[in-house]
């Protein structure tokens, strides 16, 4: 199925271009976009459907097609573990993939009145660490470059001195990644373990979402993320952080190898980011702060959630 043959996926994939691709998967698995809402665009683009409790997951291009699959295995394996985590949809065979798109379908959470607490993300990746995979499900090991490649080889509206500086940086950070020497064991690792990724349901559930960057490797992988927010970025407060580390039971800040983990997790935000800049200003601006941040490596981080 195709929109427009003279532009990669890539090239197209604006909130605009994903709501197109949102309509030719509804009509391939037999729901009914009508009244479609889109809730994020970011790595993905997330629509709720208003004719069923479902969420579209829209992923960037074909090269996405592999995680896609493997977002799907994960969620079967958590519900036959009764993991509290996002469900696909069972009956369809997913995921489709339209004009180079991975698409996946996702039971509609109803969220509660209140967020997850730093608290309660600790104690889910704590539990989460602790699960053993089953026969038959092979997890890739953590990737740590493979997305800021796909990133830095398809950048639209990016200055060409900031490519070349990324590119720099993601040499140096390759040599101090292959010095590192971790802790603990290899197990199931969510990839992207910030709060956001996970919802507190109307039932008061504690429920882990987005398994795109699930894998079998160390568990500092998911560590890093809330260490980087607070010790380097300051988006926690002492105490939510303080209830994060005590609740998993380690502070990532006191390994040696943090410094090599905070400047990979600022690379991957700033890359992130950069593949939106031409959606909006407030992006575009969040852009510069990050890059001017990374150019900057010892100076305060005046970065915004987003």
């Amino acid at each position: 199925m195709t929109f427009d043959a003279a532009r990669s996926p890539e090239e197209r994939f604006t909130s605009a271009g994903a709501a197109r691709v949102l309509v030719a998967a509804c009509r391939a698995a037999g729901l009914d976009d009508r009244g479609a809402e889109l809730i994020r665009f970011g790595e993905n683009a997330l629509f709720r459907l208003a004719s069923a409790p479902v969420i579209v997951r829209i992923a960037r291009t074909v090269d996405y097609l592999p995680l896609a699959r493997n977002e799907v295995a994960v969620s079967r394996w958590l519900a036959g573990e009764d993991f509290p985590a996002a469900r696909v949809i069972g009956d369809l065979e997913q995921p489709l993939l339209i004009d180079g798109h991975p698409v996946t379908f996702w039971h509609l959470i109803v969220e509660g009145d209140r967020k997850a607490t730093y608290g309660e993300l600790g104690a889910v990746l704590r539990d989460l660490h602790t699960l053993d995979l089953p026969a038959g499900l092979v997890l890739p090991p953590y990737s740590v470059f493979g997305k800021t490649d796909l990133r830095l080889d398809r950048a639209a509206g990016i200055p060409d001195d900031d490519i070349e500086f990324l590119r720099k940086r993601d040499r140096e950070l390759r040599d101090e990644y292959a010095e590192l020497r971790f802790e603990s064991a290899t197990g199931p690792v969510h990839g992207d373990a910030h709060v956001q990724n996970l919802m507190v349901d109307d039932r008061g559930r504690v429920l882990l979402i987005d398994f795109e960057a699930f894998s079998f490797d160390h568990p500092e992988w998911d560590l890093m993320v809330t260490a980087v927010e607070h010790h380097s970025l300051g988006w926690q407060t002492t105490e939510q952080y303080a209830d994060f580390a005590s609740e998993y039971g380690r502070d990532l800040y006191d390994w040696d190898g943090y410094d090599t983990m905070r400047r990979i997790q600022e690379f991957h935000m700033t890359t992130w980011l950069m593949q939106n800049v031409t959606e909006d200003e407030w992006t575009a601006e969040e852009y510069r702060r990050r890059i001017t941040g990374l150019r900057n490596d010892g100076g305060p981080r005046n970065w915004r959630p987003c």
